[in-house]
């Protein structure tokens, strides 16, 4: 346990959820659940039944989905699709020219970003307040920086952010398609195992 335990420790810093260690001769395993674990525990044994009570739960979940120029947003209870909205919004791509052109059409640009935020804002509240009181966590999906511009913008998910969950799901283009496969990566617990002094990931 002393070898591995540096690797331990840092795997399970990185994890925003907490994570449960399985150590004995039978197995060595890392899982780092979907969901944060509530509560502290030490089992002499494997005992499962706690992670296996965490992933038995019908939680509430919002999953936000967001690239400039298209989105997608749905409520979840557990894996199942409850409401969705998807949309696109006109974004002219980025203007390579230099001077006083430029710089018009930069500000014409982030114009047209600043109205598509509000609408998908607007959207993700119609989608989200009927649900509000029953959801348990939020989870964003897209390129970070676009993410971190729309939820500053957002004033409604500024009012809910602790319940924004730290992972992000990794999307290419958000879609209806893409929105309800995303749910199962929110879902996926990462398991590491170690065998004969080596470390090796699943999920």
């Amino acid at each position: 346990m002393e070898e591995v335990l540096p690797d331990v420790t840092r795997v399970v810093d990185r994890s925003v959820t907490g994570a449960v260690l399985f150590w004995g001769e039978r197995g060595k395993y890392l899982v780092l659940p979907p969901f944060p674990i509530a509560d502290k525990l030490f089992s002499s044994g494997y005992d499962a039944e706690p992670l296996r009570s965490l992933l038995r739960r019908e939680l509430m979940t919002a999953l936000i989905l967001l690239r400039l120029g298209a989105y997608a947003v749905g409520v979840f209870r557990g894996q199942k699709l409850l409401s969705s909205k998807v949309g696109t919004g006109h974004i002219h791509s980025r203007h390579k020219k230099g001077g006083s052109s430029q710089r018009r059409f930069e500000r014409g640009r982030e114009k047209q970003i600043e109205y598509f935020f509000e609408r998908v804002c607007t959207r993700v509240r119609e989608r989200l307040e009927p649900y509000i009181n029953q959801l348990d966590y939020i989870v964003y999906g897209g390129e970070r920086y676009t993410l971190l511009s729309f939820r500053k913008q957002c004033e409604f998910l500024r009012a809910v952010d602790d319940r924004t969950l730290g992972t992000t799901v990794n999307v290419r283009e958000p879609k209806q398609a893409t929105l309800e496969g995303a749910i199962d990566a929110v879902w996926s617990s990462e398991i590491i195992q170690w065998q004969e002094d080596q470390a090796r990931a699943s999920q």
